[in-house]
């Protein structure tokens, strides 16, 4: 999957002139990408200093922030998006931090890895963690604290009252929408509170 197809992908889900919030932001490629496309304004949120410096050097309004620490700094409703593309699979707490998408933004928008992909069924069935494209990683090097599936993700939202308005996997620069627990490498939400 080119990070170009990723980018269109999510930006189709996020309207026009969105206010946004792009948690674990990385070098600001999205927001950037959604500030030249859809005319978004907004903010990212970074703790790596090569990456926050990437964003200023994109013109990405960023702050450097620990997740970890939650997003008490921001009220109810501030944003209209709030993306976490390939960051939840790195949080401690994924619940909370879900939650707290949720509140702060009308809209929000999650990707991440589908360990249930076919060839990570068939890794782990040969007694191996898998090693992919998606998931470059050996399993002790990985900077992912948690693996899930698109699956995993239809419960957590569920128990945490939110209501799913579009989901699809990813694969090879395509959305797939048949049976994406199996056939995708990448899982997309778009949620509500």
């Amino acid at each position: 999957m080119s990070e170009r197809h990723l980018l269109e992908s999510i930006a189709r889900l996020v309207p026009q002139g969105s206010r946004v919030l792009d948690l674990g932001c990385g070098d600001g490629a999205l927001l950037a990408h959604l500030q030249a496309t859809r005319q978004c304004s907004g903010y990212g949120v970074e703790i790596d200093d090569a990456k926050v410096h990437a964003c200023i050097r994109r013109g990405v309004n960023v702050l450097q922030l620990n997740l970890e620490d939650g997003l008490s700094m921001f009220g109810d409703d501030a944003f209209d998006v709030v993306l976490q593309i390939d960051t939840l699979q790195h949080l401690r707490n994924a619940e909370t931090m879900l939650r707290e998408t949720a509140r702060v933004g009308r809209i929000g928008i999650v990707a991440f890895p589908n360990f249930a992909h076919w060839p990570n069924r068939l890794a782990v069935l040969q007694g191996r963690m898998p090693v992919t494209r998606r998931l470059p990683y050996q399993w002790y090097d990985t900077p992912n604290i948690r693996v899930g599936t698109y699956a995993d993700f239809e419960v957590l939202a569920r128990s945490c009252g939110l209501t799913v308005e579009d989901s699809f996997g990813l694969q090879e620069d395509r959305e797939v929408r048949f049976a994406p627990n199996l056939l995708a490498s990448t899982a997309v939400f778009k949620f509500s509170n």
